[in-house]
């Protein structure tokens, strides 16, 4: 096996304050329960837990909930050595959970938006991964700036990158136009990118997922995978599409599975020597994202996106 890279996982951590007693709509939730959340710092823990190495990028507020979170991290065995704290109250999300398991937010933004550069970071990038996940990261902010330059730096450093829109209707209400915009830079300059099916209609605006695939390639990213739920995941290579199905499980919430599907492909390529050869070899690509399936299954039978995600024997049991 080769050396293990790690994987710097840049954007938000925040507040996720989950609604009880599930309704259909954030409208009829009366008590919540505060769990860490923020789909960059999900990856970063689904691949400690897994055994990779990950460091999470971000910044909090130096608040109680800022706090809570760092202290999350650090049990997860997270490097947070590239946390930041600002005086802005730390991000909140409120999220409520159907029946079916999906999700509806209202977002509170705080201190995420503050992250500042540091140029230590590129060399810490040489020859290792970085996973973006844009939830926040292309609202604006310190945040914005700090997210490209930290990808420019990534290329320059011949680093592997991975790219996740993470669309959120309430943070781009009437701006989807500015969202797509975007994110075609990421698309362009990524190895790999994953998309829920809404996403990849939304960005490429193909119908069917072959014509939105084709259309992320003509970008430039060589892997894509679009995350169907209970379906699978359909892969596309320039070369080839195949759709890997998933396993069936009790779903009680959905939140955090694409983090763990995409934390667990990640940890499995920071395992290869080569990563980019993975692009050419259909069998490699196929057995690599029929165990990420399993990560999201296995994580959408518990509540919350960090307790739920699965260590290794979770996976293994998992049939």
């Amino acid at each position: 096996m080769a050396d293990m890279k790690k994987v710097y996982c840049i954007g938000e951590l925040l507040i996720d304050f989950v609604a009880e007693k599930q309704g259909k709509q954030l409208i009829s939730a009366g008590i919540f329960t505060k769990k860490a959340g923020g789909a960059p710092a999900n990856v970063a823990c689904a691949i400690s837990r897994l055994g990779g190495k990950s460091s999470f990028i971000g910044c909090v507020g130096n608040d109680p909930f800022g706090s809570f979170l760092v202290q999350i991290l650090e049990k997860e065995g997270v490097d947070i050595s590239g946390v930041q704290r600002s005086d802005t109250f730390t991000t909140l999300a409120f999220v409520s959970l159907a029946e079916e398991g999906e999700r509806d937010f209202v977002f509170s933004r705080g201190a995420d938006k503050e992250l500042e550069y540091r140029a230590e970071l590129q060399k810490a990038f040489h020859g290792n991964m970085i996973h973006l996940g844009a939830a926040t990261a292309l609202l604006g902010g310190a945040l914005e700036n700090t997210y490209a330059r930290y990808m420019e730096e990534a290329l320059e450093h011949n680093a592997f990158i991975s790219f996740d829109p993470n669309f959120r209707a309430d943070l781009w209400q009437n701006n989807e136009e500015v969202f797509i915009k975007k994110c075609l830079p990421y698309i362009e300059k990524a190895t790999l990118c994953k998309f829920s099916r809404e996403e990849a209609t939304l960005i490429s605006g193909k119908t069917s997922q072959e014509d939105a695939c084709d259309f992320m390639h003509h970008l430039g990213t060589k892997v894509v995978l679009v995350t169907l739920g209970a379906e699978g995941t359909f892969v596309s290579t320039p070369d080839t599409t195949f759709t890997v199905p998933s396993i069936k499980v009790k779903a009680v919430d959905t939140t955090g599975a694409g983090d763990a599907f995409i934390g667990c492909l990640l940890y499995q390529i920071s395992n290869l020597t080569d990563p980019r050869k993975m692009v050419g070899d259909t069998k490699e690509l196929r057995v690599l994202v029929e165990r990420a399936n399993k990560a999201g299954a296995f994580t959408t039978m518990g509540f919350g996106a960090i307790e739920s995600l699965p260590f290794q024997n979770d996976l293994d049991q998992l049939q």
